[in-house]
């Protein structure tokens, strides 16, 4: 017991030691800190201070516009689009919904335009305006114009309004390629009616990319968009428009802290044919590319992922007369480094008709040149059309026969079709939901082997209704109703 006493005693003392100099080392340590803190703080408030818009709104608000959208319906197709859509969730392409006897009614819808001219063309988004009966637009100091729809273009998102009048109070247009990431940006539209909303935030990243429905590479920000902001501007600190507002990413329908906007350089590269033709005009190659994992990299023997590797390469196209094949990589497109798939397509969808191209390729291990012509892309969608005559129906898509292989890869589903290699923006193909790699096994409830066999039911299909058309999109077999009007 008294050793134990004296243990215990000896014990006390040196906790009563070491808490002496835990003390004096968190003091020292808290001086060190709060002098850190100190010496940092000035330089982490600049680095969090937000732009100050107040001005900048004030100063383009006069030419922003609501779009006002006027739409004839059936209730029918009201329901069974909402119906679908929250069904399509749980089943994907593979649901069909049968058509129901429509009542006409009358749909309201809105977005934002503003002005790119004092002479009243307006910029606003395809998908806001698509289908109208009448589109008005509602200026700042409440004065409601009518609008004419010059042109629209379903892949880029963009049309172009023209209102009557003169001395409108058009926006400055900027450089969307001079972007960088973190930049402050403002965004000015009508989120759920609330007209001349003004919301701001950064540059996520630039030139991303969703699918092939799309010609161009997205502005991503973190700028609060909603229903409504739909073909608003999108400015930089000077004032310039550098963007399209167009979609957000969202689960819930709302705001998720994804939006993304049209880059500026694309929206008046078509404005400017729309302008002029009504129309756009894209080039065609006619491939296939996808990424390059460090997988992919280390089969290739390639220093990092990097190039975009051809999955496929369409017959008696550009890129086939150039020599392309399956399996090469496209390291450069015109002195430009290619890193991702979305890079080289961006650079294809940006291009004209009889653009020259000079691409670096790899092919076995080995480097080359590779050089060619593109071609018009409407003018290479017409192998399924050729020959019809008699007010016969264009679906607006081209086809080829499948290969050998593939018609083995599609015989273990005890099917057979042929593929899409291409969609018209503005075709019935397009509009009813088809895509550019389906492959359509069944039209009108005939079996499609080859191409002919599509011209064959084409020839036979009513002039006005819906019809089946049964494909084959990514191994997963769904059907479609295409309306004819």
């Amino acid at each position: 017991m008294p050793i134990d006493m004296s243990k215990s005693k000896i014990t006390t003392a040196i906790m009563q030691r070491l808490l002496q100099r835990s003390t004096l080392a968190i003091a020292v340590a808290t001086t060190m800190v709060v002098g850190i803190n100190l010496n940092t703080m000035p330089s982490a408030q600049a680095a969090v201070t937000t732009a100050d818009f107040s001005g900048l709104v004030q100063q383009v608000t006069p030419a922003v516009a609501r779009v006002n959208v006027t739409k004839t319906v059936s209730e029918a197709e009201l329901a069974k689009a909402q119906t679908a859509e929250l069904l399509r969730k749980f089943f994907g392409d593979r649901l069909r919904i049968p058509d129901q006897a429509a009542t006409p009614a009358i749909e309201h819808a809105y977005g934002t335009g503003f002005f790119v001219t004092d002479d009243g063309y307006m910029l606003t988004n395809h998908h806001v305006v698509a289908g109208a009966d009448k589109i008005t637009v509602t200026l700042n100091d409440r004065t409601e114009l009518d609008a004419t729809l010059v042109g629209s273009d379903e892949r880029s998102d963009v049309a172009v309004l023209k209102v009557t009048g003169k001395k409108f109070p058009a926006l400055p247009i900027g450089d969307s390629n001079s972007l960088k990431v973190g930049e402050p940006v403002l965004a000015i539209g009508s989120p759920f009616g609330f007209d001349y909303s003004a919301s701001a935030g950064i540059v996520s990243a630039k030139s991303r990319n969703f699918s092939r429905e799309t010609s161009v590479s997205f502005i991503q920000t973190d700028v609060a968009l909603n229903p409504g902001n739909s073909g608003g501007p999108l400015f930089n600190q000077r004032g310039e428009v550098i963007g399209i507002n167009s979609r957000i990413f969202s689960g819930t329908g709302g705001y998720m802290g994804l939006s993304f906007s049209i880059p500026i350089d694309a929206a008046m590269d078509v404005y400017e044919q729309l302008k002029a033709n009504g129309k756009v005009e894209r080039a065609y190659l006619g491939i296939y590319p996808q990424d390059i994992d460090r997988n992919l990299a280390e089969a290739y023997n390639l220093a990092r992922p990097q190039g975009a590797l051809l999955t496929r390469v369409s017959p008696d196209s550009p890129a086939q007369k150039a020599g392309l094949k399956s399996g090469d990589i496209i390291l450069r497109y015109n002195d430009v480094q290619i890193m991702e798939a979305s890079d080289l397509l961006n650079l294809i969808n940006r291009a004209r008709p009889n653009d020259t191209f000079r691409m670096q390729i790899q092919r076995n291990g080995k480097q080359s040149l590779v050089t060619g012509k593109l071609s018009d892309a409407s003018n290479d969608m017409q192998s399924q059309n050729r020959g019809q005559q008699n007010n016969e129906i264009s679906l607006g898509l081209a086809l080829r026969n499948l290969t050998p292989e593939e018609q083995v890869e599609l015989a273990s589903d005890n099917k057979t079709g042929v593929l899409v290699t291409a969609i018209e923006p503005t075709g019935l193909a397009a509009r009813s939901g088809i895509l550019a790699g389906d492959i359509i096994t069944n039209l009108h409830q005939k079996s499609i082997k080859t191409v002919n066999d599509v011209s064959s039911a084409v020839s036979v299909l009513p002039k006005k209704g819906v019809v089946t058309i049964e494909v084959m999109r990514q191994g997963i077999p769904g059907i479609i109703g295409l309306r004819i009007e």
